[in-house]
């Protein structure tokens, strides 16, 4: 496999097609070995536009999902960032690129093992992985300016928009199968959340996010 020709492919087939057209985050995606971040059985994947498994029943999202949620998300080089499900860690380097700090949140120990090693190669020193469910959030830390929910939950919970600084953004995929949206939460103002609706797609769930309770009469 010519990993540059499949790397660009994947960028000019996958990726711009679906509005993702910001030259920064386009030339990240051209910069950022994703092959490096896929396990070594699953690396002829790595530019499929697809799921890949990560093993524990993981999966990194689709090149697509991902790109569209960093440019709709629009971090800053300044900026905090936390992200809930760190998988292999692409994501997270992603991130790591553009912000001042990442720390990413894992349930999975052997997951989070492998994304620190990842990154470790990767170069990303401002990025920390703490192996720990994400579901809570991390208010000691925070108020953060951007949070990055990669992979689905029923609905955010209202902890996680309560760690925004105001002007702070989360990215998240809502809803269950088959219907489900990516919506981005901005913190107007200390009361005020305004919720906008992107676009249309379904991922697997994150860990810890209790589903809603479902009567039966």
């Amino acid at each position: 496999m010519n990993i540059e020709q499949a790397r660009f492919n994947m960028i000019e087939q996958q990726i711009r097609p679906w509005d993702v057209l910001d030259g920064a985050v386009l030339s990240l995606l051209a910069a950022v070995r994703r092959e490096d971040f896929v396990p070594t059985a699953m690396k002829a994947l790595a530019f499929v536009d697809t799921e890949v498994p990560l093993g524990e029943g993981q999966v990194m999202l689709a090149p697509r999902v991902e790109a569209r949620m960093l440019q709709e998300l629009k971090v800053q080089r300044h900026e905090t960032v936390l992200e809930v499900g760190t998988g292999s860690g692409f994501v997270a380097a992603l991130l790591g690129h553009r912000a001042q700090r990442v720390i990413s949140l894992e349930c999975r120990p052997a997951l989070a093992a492998q994304a620190r090693t990842n990154l470790q190669r990767a170069g990303l020193s401002n990025v920390e992985v703490r192996e720990q469910c994400g579901s809570a959030g991390l208010a000691e830390e925070g108020p953060f300016d951007a949070i990055m929910l990669s992979g689905s939950v029923p609905a955010v919970p209202q902890v996680l928009l309560d760690q925004l600084k105001v002007g702070g953004r989360l990215i998240a995929i809502e809803g269950h199968e088959p219907v489900m949206c990516a919506v981005l939460y901005t913190r107007q103002s200390e009361q005020a959340v305004s919720r906008e609706t992107l676009f249309d797609t379904v991922a697997q769930r994150l860990d810890g996010f209790p589903e809603p309770t479902r009567f039966t009469f």
